[in-house]
């Protein structure tokens, strides 16, 4: 089983949860103290989350750093910034898309759509995937 670092969750999140159904998960949520900019545990596979949408090109460019695997749920609109084309010109950016839009919130208009932005994740670099009700709601834990 790989070891999934969820840096931008806590234990309490439906986003871990989940995760941790099938593989071991690392939470450090800055609240508890461990900031994503310099916190790096000892022992992980894959980087999974739901970071912030603020900072983008610095998570990324950390995310990068690390040489592993990742998957970040980011808005799809971060496609139309000079950033990922910057950061992904000599990698192979991959994208997990969704037939439906991810509810952030108990609000019932989601006006963006989302993905995962992924290094060195998928099979392919763009990956179709059909939302289920469990899965259509995400909750981070910040």
């Amino acid at each position: 089983m790989k070891a999934i670092w969820c840096p931008f969750d806590t234990e309490e999140s439906w986003f871990v949860k989940l995760i941790s159904e099938q593989n071991p998960v690392i939470c450090s949520h800055i609240s508890k103290g461990k900031d994503f900019y310099t916190y790096d545990p000892p022992q992980w596979d894959i980087l999974i989350s739901n970071p912030p949408f603020t900072n983008k090109r610095l998570i990324f460019e950390r995310a990068l750093s690390f040489r592993k695997p990742f998957a970040l749920l980011m808005t799809n609109t971060w496609l139309n910034d000079a950033a990922p084309k910057q950061l992904f010109k000599d990698r192979d950016l991959q994208l997990l898309m969704f037939d439906k839009r991810i509810k952030y919130d108990n609000r019932n208009k989601i006006t963006f759509s989302s993905s995962y932005f992924c290094w060195n994740f998928l099979p392919k670099q763009i990956v179709m995937k059909r939302l289920n009700n469990r899965e259509l709601k995400s909750q981070p834990g910040r």
